[in-house]
């Protein structure tokens, strides 16, 4: 049985996966910590810090917020526990902090913990690859309307994936109110739609002379990124000190 920590089990996404992990006879929360302890009523102790915990665990599922993810890190060094980053909106210099975290315990980080987005992010690389700059690309990105980010990290996730094919010489371009110039080759676009009830969805496009080509991807439940997580989990905990990523799942 794996022993999981839940960091942020009373938040939306918490209590999805702590659901799914009681549905899952290979797993079973031990703990868990929320800013709110008291929030929800959980047959497991839920701590408000993480020095008050005594519980061990195999690995710790982090679907909290960016900015608590450097108390985590240390918790985590302290404890030589694994954890599981699912948590958006991770700055460049907290990326850095992951990467130094990765060198002391095992780290999983991904910005989206579907399979799906996944494998979605594969496609439009390699159909960059194929397709080359005589297509033009477009992101559009849907979410509801009490979405922090913007653009998530998700998008950023295939956006950078797609610049990574053309050597970092194309530009993203966020939107284009007020922009007078004509797109060039070198851009990438970048749309985000914030309304209603969208869980997410990912439309990449290609658009060339007379054909266009579109992969997309939606998210019609939130289990989607629990399942996903515990998946990481189950890929996690064997492994050696270092950093992982949903393409390593993947592969």
């Amino acid at each position: 049985m794996i022993k999981i920590i839940v960091h942020g089990c009373n938040g939306k996404m918490g209590s999805v996966l702590v659901r799914l992990i009681n549905n899952d006879d290979e797993t079973v929360v031990v703990a868990g910590f929320d800013r709110t302890p008291d929030k929800c009523d959980h047959p497991f102790p839920v701590y408000s810090h993480l020095s008050d915990c005594s519980e061990k665990c195999d690995v710790i599922i982090d679907f909290s917020h960016h900015s608590l993810v450097p108390d985590l890190l240390d918790y985590c060094i302290t404890t030589n526990t694994p954890v599981i980053l699912a948590t958006s909106g991770i700055s460049a210099d907290q990326k850095k902090n992951v990467q130094e975290a990765s060198k002391k315990i095992s780290v999983f980080q991904a910005p989206n913990m579907s399979m799906g987005v996944n494998v979605v992010m594969n496609l439009a690389i390699k159909a960059a690859e194929i397709l080359g700059n005589s297509f033009d690309i477009e992101l559009i990105e849907k979410y509801h309307n009490k979405k922090n980010d913007s653009p998530s990290g998700t998008t950023l996730m295939i956006a950078n994936g797609l610049k990574d094919v053309f050597e970092d010489k194309k530009e993203f371009i966020f939107g284009r109110h007020g922009n007078m110039d004509q797109r060039t080759s070198a851009d990438i676009g970048i749309h985000s739609i914030r309304g209603g009830t969208f869980i997410g969805e990912h439309t990449i496009i290609f658009a060339g002379e007379d054909e266009i080509v579109e992969i997309t991807h939606k998210a019609l439940s939130k289990d989607i990124f629990g399942l996903g997580a515990i998946k990481a989990a189950k890929f996690l905990i064997n492994k050696e000190n270092g950093f992982y990523t949903m393409n390593d799942l993947v592969k």
